[in-house]
């Protein structure tokens, strides 16, 4: 096959110009390391500059929901660029903004957070949602209120505040002395120990942590976070970056354990994997603390250039259409079941330790014959992935952690392919590890 592409003189410019994030660099430009260069995607599949197909097993990383080129959203992009891309949200307002704010605000009980406030990714709905939360309290009587709580090896993104509630060492330790004060837990048992007078809010991944290896949550433990938080009357902050838009088999995460928070953080999935975009939500009572004259001071001082981009807004109005037109929630219960079957599968290989699975996400931890934890010099998560590419899977580890988060539109046919990628992988990798 010719190469229309010229790959090698995109990888040359790649090399010689970007900084990818997550990634060591030195071994990125290696002359040996031949970057996969991504030109088309079709359904759950993607294609490289070589004419090469993979099943794109961590929805682009854990954005995409309805596939690639699915021509509603498509369509609803290329209608709206006939209208206008982008205009200020600073002083003007967009029909896409306006009308998927509404939406967002719907797909919740009637009145719970009826206030949604935009941004361009999930760091900066986490952001605006803690900065929100200081200066409600301040404007509520309650200045001493500006500590947060987060849980262990909590990622919330990589913008100074969001980075200060995170718990993973290789990401944000080089900053806490740059960081909100934050309390670290593990349990909201934890909580009796705090001091809850001084706390604004308490931020938690409902469900499942994902940078922590798709950690899954005790059941009940998130309702029991929501009554811990009423008692002492600290706000509680939901990440659903990750989990939110069917990723756990209902709309949000917070559904299953019938929690509302008092600020919803959304983004990734928004658009359907599409543009950036992000939105955090929040209550009448919240938003009503920002009220006053002008000379009150009491305005929310905070976004951003491309805040409500009508495109993107655009974009996730189509992608919650796509939800309803094709019943997306309901085709993917029998989906989940499929995979959990598959998964089952995979549990008798000699170095899968553990397999976490929350609705149509998984992660699959591997060690060694011991149950111990391979050395994480080794890389053995980023070698299975590698050696996956060649049975057709692309996706990403969490170090010894692979990731199966592939878009809601997956085959069960392509799932079966995916696991069994997986599988081979492993034996590939660890079948002398020891």
């Amino acid at each position: 096959m010719r190469d229309v592409w010229n790959t090698e003189g995109l990888i040359a410019l790649d090399k010689a110009h970007c900084w990818h994030p997550f990634t060591q660099m030195k071994d990125w430009c290696a002359a040996d390391h031949e970057p996969l260069v991504l030109v088309g995607g079709e359904g759950a599949m993607l294609r490289d500059s070589r004419g090469r197909e993979y099943l794109d097993g961590n929805s682009s990383i854990w954005t995409n929901l309805h596939g690639h080129r699915q021509p509603e959203i498509t369509a609803a992009i290329r209608d709206q660029l006939e209208r206008v891309a982008h205009v200020s949200f600073l002083g003007t307002t967009n029909a896409p903004a306006a009308q998927l704010a509404g939406r967002l605000s719907a797909l919740l009980p009637v009145g719970a957070l009826p206030r949604v406030f935009f941004s361009d990714d999930g760091s900066t709905a986490i952001e605006s949602a803690m900065k929100m939360a200081i200066q409600y309290w301040q404007q509520s009587g309650s200045p001493k209120r500006g500590r947060f709580v987060a849980f262990d090896q909590a990622y919330h993104g990589d913008t100074a505040g969001a980075a200060s509630l995170g718990g993973i060492g290789a990401f944000h330790d080089r900053f806490a002395g740059h960081q909100f004060p934050v309390h670290r837990i593990s349990d909201p048992d934890d909580l009796e120990n705090l001091p809850v007078e001084e706390i604004a809010a308490v931020v938690i991944e409902p469900l499942v942590q994902g940078a922590a290896g798709m950690r899954l949550w005790p059941r009940g433990l998130l309702r029991r976070l929501r009554e811990c938080c009423d008692a002492s009357g600290m706000l509680l902050i939901l990440d659903e970056v990750l989990t939110g838009f069917g990723r756990t088999g209902t709309m949000f995460a917070c559904e299953q354990e019938n929690v509302i928070p008092d600020f919803l953080c959304l983004a990734k999935g928004l658009t359907g994997g599409y543009l950036p975009l992000a939105a955090t939500l929040t209550s009448e009572k919240i938003y009503s603390a920002f009220l006053g004259r002008f000379d009150e001071q009491k305005t929310f001082y905070y976004g951003h250039s491309y805040t409500g981009n009508a495109l993107g807004c655009a974009a996730a109005l189509a992608n919650l259409e796509v939800f309803r037109t094709h019943r997306v929630l309901e085709n993917l219960q029998p989906k989940i079941a499929v995979l959990s079957d598959l998964l089952a599968g995979l549990a008798s290989r000699k170095r899968v330790h553990e397999i976490r699975q929350c609705g149509f996400l998984a992660g699959i931890e591997v060690r060694d014959s011991e149950g111990t934890p391979f050395p994480w010099q080794a890389r053995t998560g980023g070698r299975i992935c590698e050696a996956a590419r060649k049975h057709g899977l692309l996706t990403r580890p969490v170090l010894d952690t692979i990731v199966l988060m592939p878009p809601l539109c997956t085959t069960e046919d392509q799932l079966r392919m995916a696991v069994h990628a997986i599988g081979v992988a492993i034996d590939e990798v660890c079948g002398d590890c020891d």
